[in-house]
């Protein structure tokens, strides 16, 4: 039985920033705010023998999953995974959230929080992101049943995970909040999301 343990990153804004939605071309790295939520991160799984690594090219990925896993001895090299890079939010990309409501309307944003449809004038390759987390899945399924899976990854990138497991809580929210976790049992053939946006105590 291997576990997948999925973390969003830490936040790239602190309280009095202008707050923008953040896409995959925008490459910020952690406030100071989402450093700490790295460190708490990484003090929650201190000592973990995680078997992978996982995270984007993006910094404030790299930067929260290279803060979990200096805090656990003889952590595998992480490495780079180009599905799980953030989606690109088009004439939206950098924008005040004010700014994309007022575009797109308030019904948009909501069916991609709860559905996942992606709004007018994004670029999301829906069926890419899905089909790398049905290989990172099977990737796991042929680990030994010890294994440990790390990654750090996106919003936008997360919400699909839960759309190709075999089994999920009925009331999950896929908007996976900053700071926070889930886990994947992943038990032959069988996957299944055990815990979701867990934030450490």
């Amino acid at each position: 039985m291997a576990r997948i343990i999925v973390c969003r990153h830490g936040n790239t804004f602190d309280k009095g920033d202008t707050v923008t939605r953040v896409g995959g071309r925008t490459d910020l790295p952690l406030s100071i705010s989402g450093k700490a939520q790295a460190t708490a991160l990484a003090a929650h799984f201190a000592g973990t023998p995680f078997t992978a690594a996982y995270c984007s090219a993006l910094q404030r990925t790299r930067e929260t999953a290279q803060a979990i896993l200096d805090a656990c001895n003889g952590s595998p090299d992480l490495e780079e995974l180009p599905f799980l890079r953030e989606v690109d939010y088009g004439p939206d990309e950098n924008q005040p959230e004010e700014e994309v409501v007022a575009r797109l309307g308030e019904a948009a944003i909501r069916a991609w929080d709860e559905d996942g449809k992606v709004p007018d004038g994004w670029k999301v390759d829906v069926a890419g992101i899905r089909d790398g987390w049905r290989r990172l899945i099977t990737r796991a399924s042929n680990m030994p049943e010890d294994a440990i899976i790390l990654v750090v990854t996106s919003n936008g990138v997360a919400r699909f995970l839960p759309g190709v497991v075999k089994d999920k809580p009925a009331d999950l929210d896929r908007k996976l909040k900053t700071g926070a976790w889930g886990e994947v049992i992943v038990d032959g053939g069988q996957s299944r999301i055990v815990s979701w946006n867990q934030r450490p105590a």
